[in-house]
Order: structure tokens, then C-alpha cells, then sequence
């Protein structure tokens, strides 16, 4: 529709700009008008002003002069309302967008709010889509928000304002991600949202080692310094590569699945009686290998062993290819 608006916006341009040349090229030959005489005759002619013309009209000037008015007038009123039409549908089509924009905001439940669109946050949406979870990214730069908005939903506003925090549903949130670039907006947008949402799991992204301890005490759950893993992960691929890569591997993206999964025991006990790992059986129902488990108290077990008693509201981590983790979620629906 823009489009379409912008085409017929040059065309009244280039109409009005024939307009005016056409006027003074008649008068100049028509009324042998000198260069200046008739760029003055179109421009009241055109404009309607009612100046006295240079010198007196002959017959052919008067009847010139009269399809130049009819004309000019017919053209002008259609650039106007072009010109009209234009900015009230192009207000009305930002208004219609910030409204469905509103309402996919206040659907949302559960969801994860990531501040900052820079390279971190780009990431942390990316990874996130992969994996199907909700989530809204909070913005303050319009030319940011206008290039990517069409596949990510955008709230427009600093991430530092509570009123843009409780706009984009932290109290229904789960999660919260800070990915600013600097470590003191990170902080105030930390203490933030842990005022509004005491519940929250928040994550922040840290430059300084000095800052963690201040953004941990700010109540975040979770500190990650973008800069440090990077350094530690170019000197591992030095001393062990292999390793290192297939590491890598493991949270390689296949078809929209990973080559790790992390699964609530309620999502089997509800299917299946299990009283241990070995009662999952899901190396031979999936081809996945349970390598870890999560206790109710957030206790990592590496490598657990089959006969280890499950425990409500534990979780399991489970290794396998792509085809075997999409076969596991398909089997337990555990995704949609």
C-alpha cells in the first residue's frame, strides 16, 4: 500500500513539474516573453494569485493562459490529495501496527523478554526462535526495529523504563535476558525487573569482571561475560580442538531441533511409570542417551546411573542426533 501511495506521489510530481515547464515554454514562444517574464506569468498563473499579467494578453496567450489555469488547477488538487491521503493512511497503518502489536504483547504468558537488539540479543533471538519460545525484544532504536521487525515482535522503548518493562508483560514473564552493551544499563534494568517480577529467572550480559558480582546482587540469576567465553573458547580450540569442536556440534541447530534436550520428568511420569532411568528405557524407545540429571535442589549428576529414583520436579539431559531428539519430543509431545 506504501507503494502504491509513493507511486502515485510521483506522478503528481512529475505532472506539476510538466505543468509549470509547459507554461513557460508557451509563454516564452507563445507571448514572447523574455526567460524570466515567463517563469513569473506561470508561477501566478498557476498559483492563482490574481498579479497583473507583464504586458497585455493577445488572443492565443488568453486562450493559453486559460487551459494552463484549468490544468494547473486539476493537477495541483490531485497532488494535494495525494500528498493527504498518503500521511493519513500511512498514520493510520502505524497505529493498526502498534495495536496488534499491543495485542501479541498482552497474549504473550510465559514468555522471554530480551533487552537489546545488538549482537548478543540478535543471538539470543535467534536461538530462541530456534527453539519455538516465546518471546518480545525490547528496543529504543527505530531504524533497528524497522528492519527486522517483520520477523521478530518488537516493543519500541528503553528497557530502563519500568512502564516499557511492564508494557512488554514482565510480570507474566518467566525469563528476562539483559543484553545491553554497557554494564550499568544492564544493572538498572536488572534491578528493575526484579522489583516488578521477584519470580523471574533473569540473565545479563557483563563487559567488566567487576560487574557481576554488582549485577548478581542486582538479583540477577545468571551472569554471562560474551567476551571471556569467547577468549576461553578460541585458547581451548588451541589446546584441545577436537573436543572443542564437537562440542560445538552437540548445540548445532539441525531442522529446527538440537542435538541436546533438557526434559521434565513430568513430561514421561505422565505417560509412562517411571521410577528410575532405566525405567525410561529411552535409548531403546529413541536412540537418545540420558547424560545428565537435574535434581528438585538444581544439583547436576553427570553421566547418572540407570538405577537412580527419580524425583518429582527434576529434569533430565538427554544426548542424540536430530532425527532421534525429534523422534523423542514426538513420542512424549513434548513440544507442539
Amino acid at each position: 500500500m506504501i507503494r502504491l501511495f509513493r507511486s502515485k506521489i510521483y506522478l503528481a510530481i512529475a505532472l506539476m513539474v510538466a505543468v509549470l515547464t509547459v507554461g513557460i515554454f508557451g509563454f516564452r514562444f507563445i507571448s514572447n516573453y523574455s526567460w524570466l517574464d515567463a517563469f513569473y506569468m506561470t508561477i501566478i498563473t498557476v498559483a492563482t494569485v490574481g498579479f497583473g499579467e507583464v504586458r497585455p494578453l493577445d488572443a492565443n496567450a488568453k486562450i493559453f493562459t486559460a487551459l494552463l489555469i484549468i490544468s494547473s488547477v486539476i493537477i495541483f488538487s490531485f497532488a494535494i490529495s495525494v500528498i493527504t491521503e498518503y500521511v493519513l493512511s500511512r498514520n493510520s497503518l502505524q497505529l493498526l501496527k502498534k495495536k496488534k502489536v499491543k495485542n501479541q504483547i498482552q497474549s504473550l504468558s510465559n514468555h522471554v523478554i530480551v533487552c537489546g537488539f545488538g549482537r548478543n540479543g540478535m543471538q539470543a533471538a535467534e536461538r530462541l526462535k530456534a527453539y519455538k519460545r516465546p518471546f518480545i525484544v525490547v528496543e529504543r532504536e527505530k531504524e533497528i526495529i524497522e528492519k527486522y521487525e517483520d520477523s521478530v515482535l518488537f516493543m519500541e522503548g528503553d528497557a530502563n523504563d519500568d512502564n516499557v518493562l511492564i508494557e512488554a508483560g514482565v510480570e507474566r514473564a518467566s525469563y528476562l535476558i539483559a543484553a545491553l552493551p554497557d554494564d550499568a544499563e544492564n544493572l538498572f534494568v536488572v534491578l528493575s525487573a526484579r522489583q516488578l517480577n521477584k519470580s523471574l529467572f533473569i540473565i545479563s550480559r557483563a563487559s567488566k569482571v567487576t560487574s557481576q558480582k554488582k549485577l548478581l546482587l542486582g538479583g540477577a540469576n545468571k551472569v554471562i561475560m560474551p567476551d571471556k567465553i569467547g577468549g576461553d573458547h578460541m585458547a581451548s580450540l588451541v589446546v584441545i580442538p577436537d573436543l572443542i569442536t564437537f562440542m560445538d556440534k552437540l548445540s548445532m541447530e539441525g531442522e529446527h531441533t538440537t542435538n541436546l534436550e533438557e526434559v521434565a520428568i513430568e513430561d514421561f511420569s505422565d505417560q509412562v511409570e517411571c521410577n528410575s532411568l532405566r525405567d525410561l528405557d529411552l535409548r531403546r524407545k529413541t536412540g537418545c542417551t540420558i547424560i545428565g540429571y537435574i535434581e528438585p535442589n538444581g544439583n547436576y549428576i553427570i553421566n547418572p546411573e540407570a538405577d537412580l529414583p527419580l524425583q518429582p520436579n527434576s529434569k533430565v539431559i538427554v544426548l542424540g542426533r536430530p532425527e532421534q531428539i525429534r523422534k523423542l519430543n514426538e513420542m512424549f509431545h513434548i513440544r507442539a
